[in-house]
């Protein structure tokens, strides 16, 4: 069985998030969607509000085989707790792989024989962030379209309480 961990803080779930997620569970057995509880992001949501919203998502979208879960720690540990051969991650453009390069060589390094796979957002999705969405919600602006529209008013409730 190929298994597979979406890692990220998710805060909150976007439509970008839900393109890469319904990629990997296309390609793999199982997809553990692996909410990182990252403090130092200053976190809107819980890690537990969190799971209960990408939970929602992948009710509405009859995801069978994608779990969503909460983990700390290293990601590799995750992953070998979960028998995960392979790591997930969206790009959105070169400035990402970047990133994702440097992240790739260590968990390499911690765990040789887990692989990452990427997948390109697409085109339309290349702008969005976690932290798009908190910040243009702050200045009263609509995101519907953005993220699911499942998840929509509890992301917007929250959002126009900060």
């Amino acid at each position: 069985m190929k298994i597979c961990v979406y890692p990220g803080s998710f805060d909150p779930f976007t439509i970008g998030h839900l393109d890469v997620l319904m990629s990997a569970a296309n390609l793999f057995d199982r997809v553990y969607v692996g909410v990182l509880n990252n403090t130092a992001k200053n976190p809107v949501f819980t890690p537990g509000e969190r799971v209960d919203m990408i939970n929602t998502v992948i009710e509405s979208y009859g995801l069978r085989n994608v779990i969503a879960d909460q983990f700390d720690g290293l990601l590799v540990d995750y992953a070998k707790r979960i028998h995960a051969g392979y790591l997930i991650r969206g790009l959105r453009a070169i400035t990402d792989f970047e990133y994702e390069f440097q992240i790739d060589a260590m968990n390499h390094h911690l765990a040789p024989d887990i692989k990452t796979v990427y997948f390109m957002s697409l085109p339309a999705h290349s702008f969005l962030s976690s932290s798009t969405i908190k910040e243009v919600v702050s200045f009263g602006a609509d995101i519907k379209g953005l993220v699911p529209d499942c998840i929509l008013k509890n992301i917007t409730e929250r959002l126009n309480k900060q």
